[in-house]
């Protein structure tokens, strides 16, 4: 039985092959690109459909030859690989590919739909060179906490969607959206009955994630590595300054975030009276500070999220003073912490994938990826290494 269905998928790859032949004659690269493969996840997308499935074959080998698929190289994109705009981080347990696009909102400002599009497709096109033999499937990761507005992130989104349905069928295994604006999950759902691989696209919150910080793979990135906290070498203790007060933790180190910001100042030197009849020690607010940027993300949640509940005494009786409820827009992640089934189901896939997301970027790890011609021209060296001014009469 088993090998009938085999035979009959094979006849139907082949009829396919011969529709398409039978109009124009296929060069030796799309020869290659129609392997059985190809052919059999096209049919698949098309319901085994012969007829529409040599007719998507052919417009997508169309479209391969106006974009200049074969002349895509890294040169072109040298700027977005050095910012990490989009790239392939690596491979998850079924060695599928990971790819993370984080564009921001100003990058459709300064760049058009072509130029996104092309960039799109060399990422895709590099992925797939980095899978094994029996993989044919990538993971992509749209990282929307960059935009501001749903309705930009949605048409970069959908024209990502529809490049990967229409002329890459078959190979979406999961998609994931993060931290998108807040009216994306309103306008999703209106469009996704659109999109042929909706069923494959999940919405997600980092906010759900943030007690799972059991993250250990710095090690494998040289250059994350250095920026990992360090027990052994590490001084417990208070560090205090004119403006701010920096504590290590004594027990219960957290290799991520060991510190916390105090707002007092400790130091001698005060910003304002330091009389013992002035109004107390300096304090610092989010307005005269200089920098949070190097604390921690629980740290800097602090400084501007809504405060917490505190007692208020009244009489002999305590009252508990209620959280003011958040604005209709404050959160993002509010239409997705919802107790639902597919919500709980969109999480528990994403967790899988948590640790390509919160990974550093390296540019010289993603451009080892790249094999030729993908790869360009331009190769990586290192700063430390500088060339000896050589005069013409040295050169020979």
């Amino acid at each position: 039985m088993g090998k009938k269905i085999e035979q009959r998928d094979t006849a139907r790859v082949e009829a396919v092959l011969q529709l398409i032949r039978q109009q124009t004659p296929l060069t030796l690269k799309q020869e290659k690109f129609c392997n059985y493969g190809c052919v059999e996840r096209v049919l698949k997308a098309k319901g085994d459909n012969v007829k529409r499935a040599a007719k998507q074959l052919k417009a997508c080998l169309s479209w391969r030859d106006n974009i200049g698929i074969e002349h895509l190289i890294a040169d072109e994109f040298s700027a977005e690989l050095a910012d990490g705009l989009a790239y392939v981080a690596g491979h998850d347990d079924e060695s599928r590919p990971v790819m993370i696009f984080q564009m921001k909102q100003d990058y459709q400002k300064l760049r058009s739909q072509k130029q996104f599009i092309r960039l799109l497709v060399f990422t895709m096109e590099v992925a797939i060179s980095t899978m094994p033999k029996n993989v044919d499937q990538f993971v992509m990761l749209f990282d929307a906490s960059f935009y501001r507005t749903a309705s930009a992130f949605m048409n970069l989104f959908l024209a990502a969607l529809k490049i990967v349905g229409e002329y890459y069928p078959g190979r979406l295994h999961k998609a994931f959206v993060i931290d998108p604006p807040s009216l994306f999950a309103y306008l999703w759902k209106g469009v996704k009955a659109f999109v042929d691989v909706s069923a494959m696209t999940m919405i997600v919150s980092s906010l759900d994630y943030e007690e799972s910080l059991e993250f250990n793979d710095f090690t494998s990135y040289p250059r994350a590595a250095s920026l990992r906290f360090d027990e052994s070498t590490a001084k417990i203790g208070p560090c205090t300054s004119s403006r701010f007060a920096f504590t290590v933790s004594h027990h219960n180190f957290d290799s991520l975030k060991p510190w916390y910001l105090s707002f007092s100042d400790t130091s001698s030197s005060k910003v304002g009276p330091t009389s013992p009849a002035s109004l107390g020690p300096a304090r610092i607010s989010p307005l005269n500070a200089r920098s949070f940027s190097f604390a921690s993300p629980a740290a800097r949640k602090t400084l501007f999220s809504t405060p917490l509940p505190q007692r208020v005494t009244g009489g002999d009786k305590k009252v508990t003073a209620r959280t003011p409820r958040p604005s209709f827009l404050q959160s993002p992640a509010m239409f997705f912490n919802r107790k639902s089934e597919r919500g709980e189901k969109s999480r528990e896939s994403f967790k899988a994938y948590l640790k390509f997301y919160r990974r550093p970027y390296d540019e010289m790890i993603y451009r080892s990826k790249m094999r030729p011609p993908l790869g360009g021209l331009i190769s990586i060296v290192s700063h430390n290494i500088r060339r000896r001014h050589v005069s013409l009469s040295q050169r020979y």
